[in-house]
């Protein structure tokens, strides 16, 4: 039987948000060979977009694949199904009902295409090539301008019956609170913990804080670089933003550890740059509100993949995926 010769083999991973696309040529080392970018906001059906996708991709592949095995291709999509290679009633994108999108790819590309949605991609992307090799129990959490998150037992990723487990940023950390700005939902964890909710929390507490550094920007620049740009000159205001979403955080965070028991929790995305103004919050609020038999057990660790790229490496993880 022929070896095969795994360091030849590249994967193409496709991070596909409502405004831009990202994909890349990525190697078993998780080295990108080759990356690019598209807008999916101008394409009003998906067989358009598709087409432009192949014809930014397909030299890239000529370009870097010609002494090399291209395997497959692994998107991360909002509301992508694992099990059915489908992209199921996304909010923010243009195609709406369900979308087919991974039978398209494989009639477009001619190879085997898998998909997850983007959390989910980041938590296997952490698993192959960042913080956490060599775990099999880990939660990822993904604080951007939502929340998202990757559950993984036992070196698997939850799916869950129908393709959709893990939707951890739509837990209720404080019911009957914040009105969530698109499910409506009260009081939910992205509605707290997001870059979002992180600006929504600094303009009503610069509202009670005359003298608040918050209150030298502009209703529209008030957002979490701007509050953590306050927090290092020292505002207390901007200190007490991190702070209550660090407990709220924490909350959450306690809950998940006592579902599944983890290893680490990993965090990841922009919200994270604010560093221990909001880790310590978190520490703290997580251990207080954990049973003595899960306490000083779970490690809270930032993810270790360049932001730009952990996408990209994360779809892509899906194609070395058993």
């Amino acid at each position: 039987m022929a070896l095969i010769d795994l360091s030849r083999q590249v994967a193409l991973g496709i991070d596909i948000g409502g405004t831009n696309t990202k994909f890349g040529l990525v190697n078993h080392r998780g080295e990108i060979l080759a990356k690019g970018a598209m807008k999916t906001d101008i394409h009003e059906t998906v067989e358009g977009f598709i087409d432009e996708l192949y014809q930014n991709v397909q030299p890239l592949i000529e370009d870097h694949c010609a002494d090399k095995l291209f395997e497959g291709i692994g998107v991360g999509a909002p509301n992508a199904n694992y099990y059915t290679g489908t992209i199921e009633q996304a909010p923010n994108l243009n195609w709406k009902g369900i979308v087919p999108f991974a039978a398209l790819m494989e009639e477009k590309f001619g190879k085997p295409c898998k998909m997850t949605n983007d959390a989910n991609a980041a938590a296997l992307g952490e698993m192959m090539y960042g913080a956490a090799r060599g775990m099999k129990d880990f939660i990822m959490i993904t604080l951007g301008t939502g929340v998202g998150s990757g559950i993984v037992c036992g070196g698997r990723l939850v799916y869950g019956h129908d393709g959709f487990a893990g939707e951890l940023g739509h837990a209720i950390v404080k019911p009957g609170g914040r009105k969530h700005w698109s499910t409506g939902s009260e009081g939910s964890l992205e509605a707290y913990a997001s870059a979002t909710g992180i600006a929504i929390t600094a303009k009503k507490m610069r509202a009670e804080f005359p003298e608040s550094m918050l209150n030298e920007y502009a209703e529209e620049e008030i957002n979490s670089k701007t509050v953590h740009e306050c927090a290092l000159k020292g505002d207390p205001t901007a200190i007490e933003v991190f702070r209550y979403t660090g407990q709220k955080l924490g909350e959450a965070l306690a809950n998940f550890v006592m579902f599944s028991s983890p290893e680490a929790i990993l965090l990841f995305g922009g919200v994270i740059r604010a560093g221990d103004f909001i880790l310590k919050p978190t520490k703290l609020h997580m251990e207080r509100n954990l049973l003595p038999i899960f306490r000083n057990k779970v490690k809270l660790v930032f993810s270790e993949l360049n932001e730009a790229d952990a996408a990209i490496l994360g779809a892509s993880a899906l194609v070395w995926e058993k």
